[in-house]
């Protein structure tokens, strides 16, 4: 976000670093690191015929972010191509913010943060960061901040979708399906009609490359990052396309970038059935206190006969009429968190039966809840301009998640039959993971998708329950990242790990302000007070538009 000082690096010499990565012609086809043969071509690069070098020569104008915020908080707008491979083309702004380091003598560089999504704004990150960030870290490097091209303040992109369009998470059945297709036809032409010449360049990759113009722009010879969600994959294309600039990451909640992106909307689906099962027998040992069953068995035919009956006839609950879809959907995230699952399904249980419920504790409702923001006390939210579409968020989301892997089937008939197949597979969540989504029609992305494989360092760090990003999903890239070690929270649940006070949280704080990885991958077991403090809840800053937690990486 602020760098406490933007590095005297000339700008012709940021330009030489900066130019031949971020070049696509450079760029080998899978995405690796773009920066070989930067030393030969170190001349051309600083020419003033290079159309790329008036980017790396911008000198931002750092000013306070918000009257009403801190005054180290400060931001600025710079520009970078739409399209990298036609740089003298259209531009977008991106939004760019900082907190300078707190120490001058032990300033290391500059730590770029982002909250995932795809979509969520991260401009104002260094705030709500800064107290979940040891006094060590913010000695040492500038938080940078910055909405991701077509995100918030970074010439945000609209398609004018209503209510009805952004709700995405879809049961299969067989009577609405031609609806369905409708709906994911319905929502790919509105964002073509709109933004057909950008879309296709509303990917991973440019966005890596805009952080690299981040860089560039700051004097950096090298960034640090702090990545949540789909924050990791774009950290890990990083260091595929600038392995050279990449210093200290932490990739945390991960991403696997081999089941990009339809596979990680499947992979909920998976990791949501073994959640199931740890929930029944959790239950079945307390049946004493819940009262839904001795066995596992018990604990889940429970479960399911709610299912049945809100099949047959909405069940009332906190002012919602929930169908089985409904109880499935809310339940898919649910089941991460024991606790929170069991309270859930014995209030359902009793407004089932007609008795009123006790009240709802915070995640407790299967029912929808309305939008919010998790930050910290004293990390008030930057205001969002008024030019912010109602629905980029949405719209980001699709646009990242449809351009950067042609691997989307375009046949509706294939998404039926998969539909049909996981949803025996997986009861919980198969159908609405597998079921059509807007990909099926939209056109394709500039690129290839980024083929993640390399020996950079870097830090994953994962929770064993988590419902956005299952364990084998954090599996998926450390292995992906040869050079990294990974830290497993056993036992903790919930989508975030770094900053929550989590026994992974000293091994990140270290390697942030020595860049020691440890010598092999790790566990550590969190406690329960600590699992149950963080779990069920979005990362701060990313809105829960669906019941805790399912609706974004």
């Amino acid at each position: 976000m602020r760098s406490t000082r933007i590095a005297s690096v000339v700008a012709l010499g940021a330009a030489a670093t900066l130019l031949p990565a971020l070049t696509p012609a450079v760029a080998s086809a899978a995405g690796t690191a773009a920066t070989a043969g930067a030393t030969a071509a170190t001349s051309a690069a600083t020419t003033s015929a290079d159309p790329l070098a008036r980017f790396a020569r911008q000198k931002p104008r750092w000013s306070r972010c918000d009257a009403q915020g801190p005054a180290e908080y400060q931001c600025a707008t710079i520009k970078v191509p739409l399209d990298y491979a036609r740089p003298n083309g259209r531009t977008l702004d991106l939004a760019v913010s900082r907190t300078k380091a707190t120490s001058a003598r032990d300033r290391r560089g500059v730590l770029l943060l982002n909250p995932g999504g795809p979509g969520g704004p991260g401009l104002d990150m260094p705030l709500w960061m800064a107290p979940m960030l040891s006094d060590d870290v913010k000695k040492r490097y500038d938080l940078i901040g910055f909405d991701p091209r077509g995100v918030g303040r970074s010439s945000a992109l609209g398609c004018g979708l209503n209510d009805a369009d952004t709700a995405w998470q879809r049961p299969y059945k067989a009577a609405t399906f031609e609806k369905d297709v409708r709906w994911a036809r319905t929502v790919a032409e509105k964002c073509r009609a709109r933004n057909g010449a950008v879309l296709p360049h509303i990917t991973t990759r440019n966005t890596a490359r805009d952080m690299d113009v981040v860089r560039a722009v700051l004097g950096e010879k090298k960034i640090s990052y702090l990545g949540y969600s789909y924050g990791t994959y774009l950290g890990a294309v990083y260091t595929q396309m600038f392995p050279k600039r990449a210093d200290r990451f932490v990739l945390d909640s991960a991403v696997d970038p081999e089941r990009i992106w339809r596979g990680m909307i499947q992979v909920w689906a998976e990791g949501a059935e073994p959640a199931f099962a740890r929930w029944t027998v959790w239950a079945a040992e307390r049946n004493a206190t819940y009262g839904l069953g001795g066995t596992p068995a018990e604990v889940g035919a429970t479960f399911w006969a709610l299912v049945a009956q809100a099949d047959r006839k909405p069940i009332e609950l906190d002012g919602a009429a929930l169908s089985g879809d409904d109880i499935r959907l809310a339940g898919r995230g649910a089941f991460f968190d024991v606790t929170y699952a069991s309270e859930a399904v014995v209030r359902l249980k009793a407004a089932a039966e007609g008795r009123t419920p006790a009240p709802a504790r915070r995640g407790s409702s299967l029912a929808p809840v309305p939008p919010t923001f998790a930050r910290t006390a004293a990390a008030p939210a930057a205001p969002v301009p008024p030019a912010v579409p109602a629905d980029n968020m949405d719209v980001a989301f699709w646009s990242v998640v449809c351009a950067d892997t042609r691997a989307w089937p375009r046949d509706p008939a294939q998404y039926r039959r998969d539909a049909i197949r996981d949803k025996a597979r997986y009861p919980l969540y198969g159908d609405f993971a597998s079921n059509i989504k807007p990909c099926a029609f939209w056109g394709p992305g500039a690129e290839p998708a980024t083929k993640v494989g390399n020996s950079v360092g870097a830090l994953v760090l994962q929770n064993e329950w988590d419902s956005q990003t299952p364990l084998v999903s954090g599996q998926g890239l450390r292995r992906a990242l040869k050079g990294a070690r990974m830290v497993t929270v056993l036992g903790g649940q919930g989508h975030g790990v770094y900053g929550l006070g989590s026994c992974a949280d000293a091994t990140a704080t270290a390697y942030l302000v020595t860049g020691r990885l440890p010598a092999a991958d790790l566990s550590c077991r969190t406690s329960p007070a600590q699992a149950h403090r963080s779990t069920g809840h979005p990362l701060p800053g990313v809105p829960q538009r669906l019941p805790i937690g399912q609706d974004r990486f």
